[in-house]
């Protein structure tokens, strides 16, 4: 996951055409064009995607019905419409845009995502959303062809990757770590040419604040070019990519500054073993076998806590009331192992219920003194009022901006020039983590069927840049990657999610009325639905958002929305014999071995974000 971008895609080795595409842009084969080694690593971490409710699975009336064509021409109608028309650059400064859920859970579910599953966006028979003839794939097939390339547990992989070398002297990741310990990159101070404008974040002499990035790694000597992937080590752009256990995670800034608030905690868990090893139960001691010990303790505490801010705070701010605890309580109900005790991902959550977060997404942001409002007493303006969502995605290792030629392509412009992230676009999480805020725009938006404008073709400028599809022949497949409510819509089509009528009669949820499905919609999407047969048969992920929007005022999911949530996770972690709710005992963790300052522990984003000291 080295080098797997978000809109990225990986084919099938039997795709038409896939050795001529192999390794352009951000294509590459899903085996037969790597390497014997990494093919054979690729093939050993996929793991199963399948649906959560069998009984659906095995009926086909519990899919959308109708002509494929008039479907999929209805569902491309129905996304389109789902797209709010205020400008893209606007802050969303309306109440009514605006949830009580603070601006970092959007993220925090990112990270999530890119932690349990990589891969229902995949370029082959069984999935490709382009294709002019699209019609569903049998579920039989699905789950026999599509793979997923991460454990679908919490073990944050995304972040350890292979682990350090002094536990595998043969680690391709080992470039990550200093002995236990992750590498920190350093921001880009004030070079001569051109002067970086703005003022420093406090702490202002903290510039470790970014992603560890291949430039000054292989600058610096830290690193060879053999350490790298070979696709990688092919790539003319690699020098500003992150060097981190998933390039996902360097898609926007703010996930990015998130999973640079990983690699710190981390440390910060070392720093504490280090200091006082008894306390974790390790005898003090020396060399690589001491360090292989520290590392392998700070990742299970690591992995506790994240697991355990990911149910107590994350699941109960986004869900229905009383939902995570029915399913902590009672165990799921749904969410089963397959035959061996083998998990897996629900596809019903994968493609559809957990992609809600889109729906999150600000057009702008207050980012920070220098791209928002300016801080208390602050004599030195901000450069801009907000941080336009188009921003976040330039100013990371995967930045690219709107061709001035061509607004459907992508030029190239990381950092505006600077090889790691400029000091001036730190984050000040204080402003999008605080559920008492006063300001409404550092709240997310709302849970409901109305998208950011920045969503759409104009905006997600870091999708669909690969060098295959840049050309004309590339265009439809670029536009589409670029839409999320159309490709979330068509994918769920595709790979035969149950509606959410279906799913709602099988879980035992109150189904939405028709009036319920109408209620504020747009003429545009109300005659999408009509056209599509929509309101007796509901894509499952319009669905979700519909039931949030009405049920649940837009401030968490709705009770469907919930339960499919709370089972997927939940459930992965009850089966999880490491994971935290299968602690050493039954009054500890290695969650409670690390504490704040004042001796409280670590339950919410916030203390976590404070742990790293990345915010005070």
């Amino acid at each position: 996951m080295l080098y797997l971008k978000h809109g990225g895609h990986v084919m099938d080795d039997a795709a038409k055409d896939a050795e001529s595409v192999a390794r352009k842009g951000d294509v590459f084969l899903a085996a037969r064009a790597l390497p014997k080694d990494e093919a054979d690593k690729l093939r050993q971490m996929e793991t199963p995607f399948d649906y959560l409710l069998p009984k659906l699975k095995a009926d086909p009336a519990s899919r959308l019905p109708g002509d494929p064509k008039a479907v999929v021409e209805a569902l491309n109608k129905l996304g389109t419409a789902m797209v709010d028309n205020d400008p893209p650059a606007q802050a969303d400064p309306k109440v009514e845009v605006n949830s009580t859920i603070p601006a970092v859970y959007t993220y925090w579910g990112q990270f999530l995502d890119h932690d349990l599953t990589a891969n229902t966006d995949r370029d082959s028979a069984t999935s490709d959303i382009t294709k002019p003839d699209l019609v569903p794939v049998p579920p039989d097939d699905v789950t026999a062809s599509l793979k997923n390339l991460r454990r679908p547990t919490l073990d944050l992989d995304s972040v350890y990757g292979d682990g350090p070398a002094i536990l595998d002297q043969d680690s391709k990741d080992a470039g990550f770590y200093v002995g236990a310990r992750f590498r920190i990159g350093r921001n880009a101070d004030n070079p001569s040419e051109p002067p970086i404008q703005g003022i420093k974040i406090p702490p202002e002499n903290d510039l470790d604040r970014d992603l560890p990035r291949i430039g000054p790694l292989l600058d610096a000597g830290v690193i060879t070019e053999d350490v790298l992937p070979p696709a990688l080590r092919d790539d003319p752009n690699k020098r500003t990519r992150a060097f981190i256990g998933d390039l996902r995670n360097d898609e926007n800034l703010i996930v990015a500054q998130l999973h640079l608030a990983f690699l710190r905690f981390h440390n910060a868990v070392v720093d504490r073993i280090e200091a006082n090893p008894r306390d974790f139960g390790l005898w003090p001691g020396k060399g690589r076998r001491f360090q292989a010990a520290v590392f392998q303790c700070a990742r299970d505490v690591v992995r506790h806590v994240y697991q355990r801010i990911t149910v107590q705070d994350y699941l109960r701010t986004v869900t229905f009331g009383g939902v995570v605890d029915k399913v902590l309580a009672a165990g799921p109900t749904y969410y089963r192992p397959l035959r061996g005790h083998e998990l897996f991902m629900p596809l019903e959550y994968s493609v559809a219920a957990f992609r809600f977060g889109h729906t999150m997404v600000r057009g702008a942001y207050d980012h920070n003194r220098n791209f928002g409002r300016p801080a208390p007493g602050q004599a030195q303006p901000p450069l801009i009022p907000f941080a336009p969502f188009d921003l976040l995605f330039l100013f990371t290792g995967n930045g690219f901006l709107r061709d001035p030629n061509d607004p459907t392509k992508s030029i190239r412009n990381p950092f505006g020039g600077t090889p790691t992230l400029p000091f001036n676009w730190i984050i000040e999480w204080d402003r999008l983590t605080d559920k008492g805020d006063p300001d409404e725009t550092h709240f997310a938006r709302r849970i409901d069927t109305r998208l950011a404008p920045p969503l759409t073709t104009q905006g997600m400028v870091n999708e669909g840049t690969g060098g295959d599809i840049q050309d004309d022949a590339g265009k439809a497949l670029r536009t589409l990657l670029r839409h999320l409510a159309r490709r979330n819509l068509l994918r769920g089509y595709l790979l035969s999610i149950p509606t959410g009528q279906a799913v709602a009669a099988e879980m035992g949820v109150a189904p939405l009325s028709e009036e319920e499905l109408r209620r504020g919609n747009t003429p545009e999407v109300d005659a999408a639905l009509e056209e599509g047969g929509f309101l007796r048969h509901t894509p499952l992920w319009y669905y979700v958002l519909k039931e949030a929007e009405v049920r649940a005022d837009g401030n968490a999911l709705g009770e469907l929305g919930s339960r499919i949530v709370c089972e997927t996770v939940i459930g992965l972690l009850k089966h999880d014999r490491n994971s935290y709710l299968n602690g050493r005992s039954w009054w500890w963790t290695p969650a409670d071995a690390v504490r704040l300052p004042n001796g409280d522990p670590i339950v919410t984003i916030r203390d976590f974000l404070r742990f790293a000291g990345v915010m005070a």
